[in-house]
């Protein structure tokens, strides 16, 4: 899963477990419609382990800090359990660890979605997933939200009663660590559809490729664009999609080698050797309603084919457009440059129910072909 898909439980009963490096507290948090706890008692975790519906699931031997959600029993009142995680260690951030979250039937121990938030650095605290109740039936989302003030800020949040001194092991009351004067680190930016007109992305900034209700099904052109820096040749940039499977298997790549995949559903408009010239540079046709269902993802990349770097570009971006009407619905326009010979611009992901989302990237790598893109754009997905 990527941050803010969702999948609908295929099973009443299920496992949240969070595994990384290092040894994490887990818990879980039921939410009214307000998104407020009723109660200190909706605070499930190591020294309130039993709650409504949800059980925490202490760490042993061979088996991770766990959530446990028996959706049949929960009140009708609590539409979601926000699972959260943060490490075990005092004052520990999870800079340079990723805990990744594996939602299991209880029952059977089947995996049903991963979910592994990206970028994450000073947050010592983080809301992973969320299961919520949507029209009678239940859901698992990700979500990735870290916070700075660890886990006593996500409880505050959540309507927590936290206790400014440290939890004594006899304590009866629900209690978590003192609250430091940082504020939440801020969440990752909201979720916007086509229906107000032209979307223009930041960095990890995603929009749904969702106009009126209805996702796109029609074709749409991935344009692609640059400009040599001031003083600079012209640069030879090239342009490429990478399809992935489930399972973040490369499945085809379409570039100036190969300008049709997929039974003609991706196709690339061919080579620009300079940069040239106004408007966009290469084009990628992409017809989202023909593409095969065991297509789940795409990676809009630009190498430079003769070893140039991206310092030597200017006014690098990306655009979408409806190949239908030329109306342009996205843009992400690459602010800063790095020393690199490669970039992942953007990135869709089809979600369960059908739609794509579109993601901004701007992440740098060093590539001077699509096959050098194959494992890092992988590991965006």
């Amino acid at each position: 899963m990527t941050p803010g898909s969702n999948m609908p439980l295929s099973v009443a009963r299920v496992t949240v477990d969070v595994t990384a490096p290092v040894r994490l507290d887990v818990s879980g948090l039921l939410l009214t419609a307000d998104g407020k706890v009723r109660s200190d008692e909706d605070f499930v975790f190591y020294n309130q382990p039993q709650g409504p519906g949800v059980t925490h699931r202490a760490a042993t031997a061979g088996s991770p800090d766990s959530i446990i959600i028996d959706t049949a029993a929960v009140p009708a009142e609590i539409e979601k359990i926000v699972v959260t995680a943060s490490p075990d260690a005092p004052g520990a951030t999870f800079a340079g660890t990723e805990p990744t979250a594996t939602v299991r039937g209880a029952e059977d121990g089947a995996v049903l979605a991963t979910f592994t938030p990206p970028r994450l650095d000073t947050e010592t605290a983080l809301v992973v997933v969320e299961v919520y109740r949507r029209a009678g039936a239940w859901k698992v989302r990700a979500v990735g939200q870290g916070y700075a003030n660890g886990l006593a800020g996500i409880a505050t949040d959540f309507g927590v009663s936290v206790d400014e001194q440290p939890a004594q092991p006899a304590a009866a009351a629900v209690t978590a660590p003192p609250v430091p004067a940082a504020p939440p680190a801020a969440p990752a930016p909201g979720k916007v559809n086509l229906d107000k007109g032209r979307v223009s992305l930041r960095k990890n900034e995603t929009v749904s490729l969702v106009k009126g209700g209805r996702p796109l099904t029609h074709s749409v052109r991935m344009g692609l664009g640059w400009e040599p820096a001031y003083g600079s040749r012209a640069i030879d940039l090239d342009a490429s999609v990478i399809a992935y499977g489930p399972d973040r298997n490369m499945i085809d790549a379409c570039y100036f080698g190969r300008l049709m995949i997929l039974n003609g559903t991706v196709q690339h408009s061919g080579d620009n050797l300079t940069g040239e010239g106004s408007g966009d540079d290469e084009t990628i046709t992409v017809h989202l309603g023909g593409l095969p269902p065991e297509v789940t993802g795409l990676v809009f990349t630009v190498s430079s084919f003769n070893g140039q770097r991206f310092t030597e570009v200017a006014k690098a971006y990306c655009r979408l457009i409806d190949d239908r009407t030329g109306e342009e619905l996205v843009r992400f326009d690459l602010t800063g440059s790095e020393p690199k010979t490669g970039v992942l611009m953007c990135k869709f992901i089809r979600q369960y129910s059908g739609e794509w989302e579109m993601t901004a990237m701007g992440e740098y790598v060093q590539s001077r072909s699509v096959r050098d893109l194959v494992k890092p754009a992988a590991a965006a997905l």
